[in-house]
Formats: C-alpha cells, sequence, structure tokens
C-alpha cells in the first residue's frame, strides 16, 4: 500500500515539474495583449523617458508598454518571461516586431 502510495506522488510531482518547464518555456506565446488606452497614453507622454524605466515586479510582454521598456526590462531585471526562444529580442510578437 505504502508503495503505490509513494508511486502516485511521485508520479505527480513528476507531472508537476513538467507543466512548469512547459509553462516557462512557452510564456511568451501565451501573453499577447493588445494595446489599451492606458498603454497608448504612457507612450504618449514617455517621450524622452525611456532611461526612467525601473523593475518594478512585471515579467510578461502584456505587461510592457514599448519595445524599450521590454528591452530594459530583459536586460535589468530578474525572472522576467519576455524571449521565449531567448535571442535576446524580447517580445517579438507584440512590441519589438
Amino acid at each position: 500500500m505504502l508503495r503505490r502510495v509513494m508511486t502516485w506522488v511521485v508520479l505527480v510531482m513528476i507531472l508537476v515539474m513538467g507543466y512548469q518547464w512547459y509553462q516557462q518555456r512557452n510564456t511568451e506565446g501565451l501573453f499577447v495583449a493588445e494595446e489599451d488606452s492606458y498603454s497608448r497614453t504612457r507612450r504618449g507622454r514617455s517621450g524622452s523617458s525611456s532611461q526612467n524605466f525601473r523593475c518594478d515586479g512585471r515579467t510578461y510582454c502584456s505587461q510592457m508598454t514599448s519595445c524599450a521598456e521590454a528591452k530594459y526590462f530583459l536586460q535589468h531585471c530578474p525572472n522576467v518571461k519576455m524571449d521565449g526562444d531567448r535571442n535576446g529580442i524580447p517580445c517579438e510578437k507584440q512590441w519589438c516586431r
């Protein structure tokens, strides 16, 4: 009985780890958001303030407002999920075309 329970526990752990790995590898394609009025407003106001970015916990392309901001986050902030193919170009499907 104990052996059977341990087998199920190990199987569930392997499935969870596999799912987490899959999510980590495929996050860029899952978070493509439409540009909203807030994004347009921030980008319109930013002008020359591209150096005013700061790491604030955002990690996905859908949370960015420009390619410059995405590049800053990719280079300076930990645990971002914006470069699914790991080629150094963030948010290729949304901001950095």
